[in-house]
């Protein structure tokens, strides 16, 4: 239940009697209670045959996640740690259990706190990892959404990638992944589960709080393996709870600060990863329009008289041209608008 608590046997391996343990890795920082718990009850729900050590790091939640397992019954909690950790988002909560996980874990699953696992999803998860894939993720349903993401989307269809043997949902990813999450990522995070056992070195890269951590993480992921699986069944339900993005809208008070950290993102893309010649041109077309949409944040910002300094200095640091070609941008924008009037 707290840090150094045991892990429960949910349940036995199918492979020769042989216990397979899952690490279930959850970032957690709330403000309304209940919503951890109800994430904790999807996991305990799960019909997979195997150990899990459900790792709940503490990100200085205002709700503590420990009240949260306390509603959990006794004998549940035993497969339950919480770390806590002060306020630093969920790239370095998700390092922060990465780095407890225990010798023997074979698979790491990702849940969000304020996200709910259908029953079959770590035993779907499963069977396509025991057939010798080391990535997997699944099609799942966004916040208030009735139709999956997948469809929603329209960037990844099913029938194009071929079905594992004997299953009806479960398929051989069959494409460019890099293509894919670069071109629209289709990837959930509460959807992943994958090979820990050899892959154990790779972590998130924590200097990108508010926007691409996930993205970046998949990118260096399918970089180190090909063989990727993927289930067309919505294996995952979004809540609501606690987002980085939530109230981020236009002349907002983080709107800034989640333009910073998007160019932050797609700068690196074209640092981190080689691009080919069209990925090149939409990444540079990307940071041109977050670029004027900064400006005209700021711009916004001056004429309404709202503070923005704090995230300027940032801001030099990542892009350059947002602030020293303020005046000559700020004054095309203004310029636009008049005519358009």
């Amino acid at each position: 239940m707290t840090r150094g608590g045991t892990m429960q046997t949910i349940d036995r391996s199918a492979r020769g009697g042989e216990t397979v343990t899952v690490a279930v890795v959850i970032p957690y920082f709330q403000r309304r209670p209940g919503i951890l718990a109800r994430a904790l009850r999807s996991v305990i729900a799960q019909t997979a045959h195997a150990r899990l050590d459900v790792i709940v790091v503490d990100d200085g939640s205002p709700v503590p996640a420990a009240d949260e397992v306390a509603q959990l019954p006794e004998a549940q909690r035993g497969a339950i740690r919480v770390i806590r950790q002060r306020n630093a988002g969920p790239a370095a909560a998700r390092n922060n259990a990465l780095d407890h996980v225990t010798p023997d874990t074979e698979f790491v699953a990702f849940l969000d706190s304020d996200d709910m696992w259908e029953p079959e999803h770590l035993a779907n998860a499963l069977r396509a990892l025991d057939a010798g894939y080391d990535f997997y993720f699944a099609d799942f349903y966004q916040l208030n959404q009735t139709v999956g993401a997948f469809e929603r989307a329209g960037r990844i269809e099913p029938a194009r990638h071929a079905l594992l043997p004997g299953e009806r949902h479960l398929h051989v990813y069959q494409a460019d992944m890099q293509a894919q999450i670069l071109g629209g990522n289709v990837i959930g995070t509460p959807t992943v589960v994958y090979r820990f056992r050899s892959l154990r070195t790779l972590r998130f890269r924590e200097e990108f709080v508010y926007a691409g951590e996930d993205y970046l993480f998949w990118l260096d992921l399918s970089r180190m393996t090909d063989r990727i699986a993927f289930s067309s069944a919505r294996e995952v339900v979004c809540g609501d709870g606690v987002n980085v993005f939530s109230g981020s809208g236009w002349g907002t008070e983080k709107s800034l600060i989640r333009l910073h950290y998007e160019m932050k993102y797609k700068k690196a893309i074209a640092r981190l990863y080689p691009l080919t010649e069209r990925q090149v041109k939409e990444n540079r077309a990307a940071v041109l329009a977050l670029r004027r949409s900064f400006v005209a944040d700021v711009v916004h910002r001056v004429a309404h008289r709202k503070p923005f300094a704090g995230v300027m200095w940032k801001q030099l640091k990542v892009d350059a041209p947002s602030v020293l070609c303020f005046v000559p941008l700020a004054i095309g924008l203004v310029l636009r608008r008049g005519r358009a009037a």
